[in-house]
């Protein structure tokens, strides 16, 4: 079978040096991708004040950057399908890194709504990218945990991005902003050099029949892991393949259902997930439990996401992901209904950490299955479509739960875990566990 002979090649080159480098680059600007998602709650207030605005109309510059990652998610993984993961990974981070850095100089509010949009297009495009191409350098039996880790990263970009917001403090407010900008753009710059050096997918090479590209890949990972450097024989797995035939959609009827279903856990965990960390601690900020907001309490939440990834690695390869996403999802749910009932500030914070552990859970069992429910020639396109389906939720949470927050805060924690409770449903009607799969 073609990709039992890909995934034996693959083995055969070892799990080492290689997979670490690539772990460490690709984890450096997810990182660098928490920073400027998350940059909008702790900079709005100054960019308010530099430029003399409404801290509403501040906000303006989070959905400039959602809309941006909304259009390059989809539009950066169908690009990496067609003409290669590499070219296209160089790219995303290099609009990433020079609008980010060109964020933190815009001259007027108009043109910070632009860099932060074309900055967006880069945060969008890393997320299928790095996912598919970490994919496919990993055999199935360490794949799983190794994705989970991955997004690990994400509480490290948090914790950064809290220590820079703590820096930025001594500056005066209204250019506060503009050194938070600078600091989240650093990472990505530094991913930029590094980038060059990865090779193209030996998977993406096979499908596309440059097979002795893919074989001379394979070589090169073995000899960074101390094995043996002669290069594997593709060739059965290269006839097997045949023509390089037309990718087709991800909705073509032997994967439209496993998309549509997938695509909605993403909207709904996203809406849910943004819901619960953007929106309603500016609602509860209000009502004096502004510490939820506070830099010292961000770290504590990033460091709850810790033990949830952890949890979500053992249980993707010890479970299945399937079982593992559903279980998160619903102490997810639990953790949103427990939110609601409290009203004390240590309830609240323990509420908020426990649902920080569960919804991060969630995320990492959700970045493990999804890429592993495609064929090659179309993985970065699933993965990017998944990613323009979460910026959609983050979108439409302030707008379409609105009216649900105004008829009250109770009412608002149930609606999340309703949307988490149906998105744990929408798994379970995902007939595929992707455990210990080779990659087609």
């Amino acid at each position: 079978m073609t990709t039992a002979s890909y995934d034996a090649a693959l083995a055969a080159t070892g799990v080492g040096a290689f997979q670490k480098r690539l772990f460490a680059l690709f984890g450096l600007v997810w990182a660098a991708d928490a920073m400027q998602v998350l940059a909008i709650g702790f900079t709005a207030p100054s960019i308010a004040a530099g430029f003399g605005i409404p801290v509403q109309q501040a906000l303006q510059t989070g959905t400039a950057l959602f809309l941006g990652m909304l259009v390059g998610a989809f539009l950066f993984g169908r690009l990496a399908d067609r003409f290669g993961r590499r070219p296209v990974l160089i790219a995303t981070v290099l609009i990433d890194a020079a609008f980010g850095l060109a964020s933190a100089f815009a001259p007027s509010f108009g043109w910070l709504l632009a860099l932060r949009f074309l900055t967006g297009l880069g945060v969008g495009g890393t997320l299928p990218v790095d996912y598919a191409m970490m994919a496919e350098f990993l055999p199935a039996d360490r794949r799983g945990r190794w994705l989970v880790a991955l997004e690990g990263f994400w509480a490290v970009g948090t914790v950064v991005l809290a220590l820079a917001s703590l820096a930025a403090h001594g500056t005066r407010p209204e250019e506060a902003w503009r050194v938070v900008f600078m600091i989240t753009a650093a990472p990505a710059l530094v991913g930029l050099g590094l980038r060059i050096l990865i090779p193209e997918s030996p998977l993406f090479l096979l499908r596309r029949g440059r097979t002795a590209e893919a074989e001379a890949v394979l070589a090169r990972v073995a000899r960074t892991n101390g094995r043996p450097a002669s290069a594997p024989n593709l060739s059965q797995a290269a006839r097997s393949l045949g023509t390089p035939k037309s990718a087709g959609s991800i909705f073509r009827p032997d994967l439209r259902r496993r998309s549509v279903l997938i695509l909605a856990v993403w909207l709904l965990v996203s809406a849910s997930y943004y819901g619960v960390f953007v929106w309603l601690p500016v609602r509860l900020a209000g009502q004096g439990f502004g510490f939820l907001r506070g830099e010292a309490f961000l770290v504590l939440v990033a460091l709850a996401q810790l033990p949830g990834y952890a949890l979500a690695a053992y249980g993707v390869e010890r479970w299945g992901r399937r079982p593992t996403l559903i279980a998160f999802l619903l102490l997810s749910a639990f953790g949103c209904l427990a939110f609601g009932i409290g009203s004390s500030v240590g309830f609240l914070a323990a509420a908020t950490l426990l649902m920080s552990f569960a919804l991060l859970g969630t995320w990492g069992a959700l970045y493990a299955f999804t890429p592993e429910l495609y064929p090659t020639e179309l993985r970065a396109t699933g993965m990017g479509s998944a990613g323009a389906a979460a910026r959609l939720g983050g979108l439409l949470a302030p707008s379409v739960l609105a009216p649900v927050l105004a008829s009250g805060f109770n009412l608002a924690l149930s609606a999340f875990a309703a949307l988490l409770a149906l998105a744990a449903a929408l798994t379970l009607m995902i007939a595929v566990e992707t455990r210990r799969m080779p990659l087609g």
